[in-house]
């Protein structure tokens, strides 16, 4: 697909098509995510880095569940 590069103000910007919008399931005001790779770049709205904080502090209230229960009282 390609796709024009169009001045928005002071900055440049690329229109994503509706049915781009759609299969990456976001819409206005969602975020993007620009992410380099060995063959180019990818664009997706998952944030690789969230996602792994993510995946730590699910690993850390999984194993101290009672200490956290215990402070929410």
């Amino acid at each position: 697909m390609e796709l024009a590069i169009h001045s928005i103000g002071n900055v440049a910007g690329v229109v994503l098509p509706k049915e781009v919008l759609t299969r990456l399931s976001v819409g206005k005001g969602d975020k993007l995510y620009l992410i380099e790779t060995e063959d180019g770049y990818k664009l997706t709205p998952y944030n690789e880095e969230f996602a792994k904080q993510m995946g730590i502090a699910e690993d850390i209230m999984h194993e101290d569940c009672d200490i956290l229960k215990a402070l929410a009282k």
